[in-house]
């Protein structure tokens, strides 16, 4: 009995250790922008025309972005990616947002790449809002002629700009509805939702949407599940698109299948004004 006792205060005091590390530490659980650090590829790998960019946020960080021009442009898309790497990862969708005549501006957050700082919730939220502000005050592009366009972690950030804004349209790619519902489906084994300290919350933004909504996600999804997306198309009330994909989290691109592509691109037709061009 006394074995037993000691073992059972053994697994409780593991289990909340356990659970303090991980709230202690909650943003090596979340943002990862080492990965990848020394890649230094950029879109002349693609043999694409590119102009690198600094752009400076409201508190004094500086981000480093490219704006990748593309031919008789119908838009611009400012895309905003997920938790881990950064925009050297993020060379892939290129060739499909030239091949649909969208422009590009791809954006790191502070504290990865070339960005300084370090990542914060509020952080994204505030580099997003200054990449915006690069494409309508620097650039003098219309906010009807901006696509916000947001993968995983990326969509949470897409959707709360856009609830702010008055794009074109807004993407979300692989999203999840919040941040402490990710981590209940994540860590069921723990008070997930009791732990977690962010928010993210993509469903609140999207039940405010006053834009098209096209939402893409693949039921192998192991990360975040599809459930995810689909209570994000249902919440909204506005124009919308659902895109089902295949694959897993990192494979599943809308990109990898021309049928995929073909509806995002029939998606743009629909929701782009005439003057986007």
């Amino acid at each position: 009995m006394r074995l037993l006792g000691t073992l059972a205060i053994g697994l409780v005091l593991g289990y909340a250790a356990l659970a303090a590390l991980l709230f202690v530490f909650q943003s090596r659980f979340i943002y990862f922008p080492e990965m990848g650090r020394q890649d230094r590829a950029t879109p002349a790998q693609l043999r694409l025309p590119f102009e690198e960019v600094r752009i400076a946020t409201a508190d004094g960080e500086t981000l480093h972005g490219w704006f990748v021009p593309a031919p008789q442009a119908r838009a611009t898309v400012l895309f905003l990616h997920g938790n881990a790497g950064s925009i050297v990862h993020r060379l892939e969708w290129l060739p499909m947002f030239q091949r649909l005549r969208l422009s590009a501006l791809l954006v790191d957050y502070r504290g990865y790449g070339a960005s300084t700082g370090s990542p914060s919730e509020a952080g994204t939220y505030a580099d997003a809002e200054a990449a915006w502000r690069h494409l309508t005050e620097t650039r003098g592009m219309a906010a009807g002629s901006i696509v916000l366009f947001g993968e995983s972690l990326g969509a949470a950030v897409a959707a709360h700009l856009a609830g702010r804004t008055q794009p074109a349209a807004l993407v979300l790619h692989s999203a999840f509805t919040s941040a402490p519902d990710l981590a209940a489906d994540l860590y069921p084994f723990l008070p997930a939702r009791l732990l977690t300290r962010y928010a993210y919350d993509t469903l609140g933004s999207v039940k405010a949407l006053r834009c098209p909504l096209l939402v893409a996600h693949s039921p192998q999804d192991e990360i975040v599940p599809i459930a995810h997306g689909r209570r994000l198309y249902e919440a909204a009330t506005g124009p919308k698109q659902w895109i089902e994909l295949a694959g897993s989290h990192n494979d599943g691109f809308i990109f990898m299948r021309a049928e995929w592509a073909h509806q995002f691109d029939e998606f743009l037709l629909r929701h782009l004004s005439a003057s986007a061009a």
